[in-house]
């Protein structure tokens, strides 16, 4: 059994933070502990939400009460995702040397949201300088988007050799496996959006047609899958193309149903047997 260790924000209603990555997870038989830097009603882009932020101390309560259960020693990996504050990200990182001790072979997933394109930066003052000098430094795996991407490494990317070079850069930084999604460069068509998968000085693209939606939690269900396909693998070009395969059928099913949430459950297949896959090439 593989044991993973997710925190994240919650949502009750819809699917984004651990209400996104947890079930994928164990749709693919992976053991998730979760543990929740925030439990809202729902999304904020919704503009109205109720529930609560938790700090650090929470955060650290909840680990030590499963490090009381004498676990720690069987914990694969932890997945970290949106930051609400430095002193979450502080807890994080304290949390994954706490495993690496009771667990060696233990891995950090790291998925440093900061912002995208369009948006620009949406995390609170000081997240961006954390995520780039504190988490990502601490992880193993990190999986950006192309603005994010661009901010961690300090450059502004438009061809792929250009996000080549970012992605050493970020890969200079500590985590030895990059994962950038929605990533647009010169030579991707107006119709498609790219993902890049690099490990080792390999990169691995995968491309799929672009659709017409615009969700929360697709970042945070790939970032998961990606995991989990990695965790099984070591192979960031077939964990590249497993996760690509699944968040598209995830997304087509979302489009098709005209929903504003993920269809997280009712697409519950395509985790597990996509109705479609795509080649993985080496560029």
């Amino acid at each position: 059994m593989v044991n993973v260790l997710s925190i994240q924000s919650h949502v009750a209603y819809g699917h984004v933070g651990n209400a996104a990555a947890v079930f994928p997870l164990q749709r693919l038989g992976i053991e998730v502990w979760p543990v929740h830097t925030v439990q809202f009603s729902n999304h904020t882009g919704y503009g109205e939400w109720t529930g609560r932020v938790f700090d650090g101390q929470a955060v650290e309560e909840v680990v030590q009460g499963i490090a009381d259960r004498g676990v720690l020693g069987s914990c694969d990996a932890v997945l970290s995702g949106y930051l609400g504050s430095a002193d979450i990200g502080h807890a994080v990182v304290g949390t994954v040397a706490r495993v690496r001790a009771a667990s060696p072979g233990a891995v950090y997933a790291c998925d440093p949201v900061i912002g995208d394109v369009g948006r620009g930066v949406f995390v609170r003052p000081g997240i961006a300088e954390f995520m780039r000098d504190v988490a990502v430094p601490a992880a193993d795996v990190v999986t950006p988007n192309h603005f994010e991407l661009d901010l961690l490494s300090g450059r502004t990317t438009r061809t792929l050799p250009e996000v080549e070079e970012a992605v050493a850069a970020v890969q200079a930084l500590g985590p030895g496996v990059v994962l950038t999604t929605s990533l647009i460069t010169d030579d991707t068509p107006d119709d498609a959006v790219d993902l890049l998968a690099s490990e080792g000085g390999r990169h691995f693209r995968v491309r799929t047609p672009r659709l017409g939606l615009s969700v929360n939690g697709a970042g945070d269900a790939i970032a998961a899958l990606f995991l989990a396909h990695w965790l099984d693998t070591r192979s960031a070009d077939v964990a590249l193309g497993r996760a690509a395969a699944s968040v598209f059928g995830l997304l087509q099913r979302t489009e098709n149903a005209g929903s504003r949430e993920i269809l997280l459950v009712a697409a519950q297949d395509e985790f597990v047997s996509p109705t479609r896959t795509f080649t993985v090439e080496e560029v």
